[in-house]
């Protein structure tokens, strides 16, 4: 198969994935298609729920391995599609349609990076796994199969970055605070009201600062997105509830930026989740390095990934833009594919650790 027809293979799988609705937890047809594929290209696969998997011939334990891996569920269409977000409405070199960007166009690339290398004699394992609910970060998806994969020594997360390398990402935890005060009748100025103890805390969370800033990532952040208390007008509440969203750099843990929040607050504070960690790919690693040197732009990146719930060397990069995702007129172009095809193939075919 020369690269003209592996591109029309790809993007005829791409048209599919697009008008299959493959909403988070509801992946198991766009998980067929892709099962589907990879059989007709006489590729054996293994799948766990809507996870589909495969690898380079044999693994050779006594070779490194690189997982190529990108999520083929979507989020529900938003208000404001003019045309039908499941259909694959391509004009020139624009295809438009729900997951074209996010992320059916870096996975389609990747699994045709994937078909390119495995005629290779490579000095290494690949494996490719088209997972799914990374857009809840939910546990089905590639946290599900990660046991079955074996040791990875690099991962290469297919995301919309329009082919820059990012090699740093911030992690997300979120905290359920809640103020404890004591409820009484209004009118005669009794109880203590939860709500202004919630609201001293939160006015502290609005003037934290945390000292290590990275230079690719920034900050780590905080906002408080939700809040909630009392019965009725007439009672004092005596429990208000709120949310703190937290996008920690890379400097910290999880673990480390909860105890920085705790120390500050009097409210009972609970992590629903330490799971959704930052991380870094060192400037020194041999992938960052090959990039360097064949030009490739390096970026740190705000948005979450199953990158997060990867505990090896990882960078994310892919066709598309971020700022694409999720919106109304989703789309990406065919030129951004052919162009991640190339880039790619060119930074693994003779890449070595």
């Amino acid at each position: 198969m020369n690269d003209q027809e592996l591109f029309e293979r790809l993007m005829a799988l791409l048209k599919m994935l697009v008008e299959t609705p493959s909403l988070s937890r509801e992946e198991d047809q766009t998980a067929n298609i892709i099962e589907k594929f990879f059989k007709d290209e006489g590729i054996s696969t293994r799948r766990i729920d809507n996870n589909i998997w495969c690898t380079t011939d044999s693994i050779d334990p006594s070779k490194p391995t690189i997982l190529l891996n990108s999520h083929h569920d979507t989020v529900k269409p938003v208000a404001g599609w003019v045309t039908d977000p499941f259909e694959a409405l391509i004009e020139g070199d624009k295809l438009t349609g729900l997951g074209s960007n996010d992320a059916g166009g870096p996975l389609i690339t990747l699994i045709g990076t994937f078909l390119k290398l495995k005629q290779h004699a490579l000095p290494y394992n690949l494996i490719l796994a088209a997972t799914a609910e990374e857009e809840i970060s939910g546990k089905n998806g590639v946290e599900l199969i990660m046991p079955e994969l074996g040791k990875i020594d690099l991962g290469i997360v297919g995301e919309p970055t329009g082919m820059k390398m990012a090699v740093a990402e911030k992690g997300l935890m979120v905290l359920d605070g809640t103020a404890y005060g004591k409820s009484g009748h209004v009118a005669r100025r009794e109880g203590e009201n939860a709500i202004y103890l919630a609201l001293e805390d939160i006015v502290t969370l609005q003037g934290m600062y945390f000292d290590k800033r990275s230079p690719l990532l920034g900050p780590t952040i905080l906002n408080v997105t939700q809040i909630e208390a009392g019965t009725q007008h007439n009672v004092v509440p005596d429990r208000c509830t709120f949310v703190i969203d937290v996008r920690v750099n890379e400097l910290y843990t999880n673990e480390e930026v909860f105890e920085l929040i705790k120390s500050r607050t009097r409210s009972e504070l609970k992590a629903r989740s330490f799971r959704l960690g930052s991380s870094m790919l060192p400037a020194s690693h041999p992938i960052a390095l090959k990039a360097r040197a064949e030009g490739l732009e390096t970026i740190g990146s705000a948005t979450l990934s199953d990158q997060a719930l990867m505990r090896f060397p990882t960078f994310k990069m892919g066709p598309g833009e971020s700022s694409r995702s999720h919106t109304a007129g989703e789309h990406i172009y065919l030129s951004e594919i052919r162009d991640g095809l190339k880039i790619y193939y060119e930074l693994l075919k003779d890449f070595q650790f």
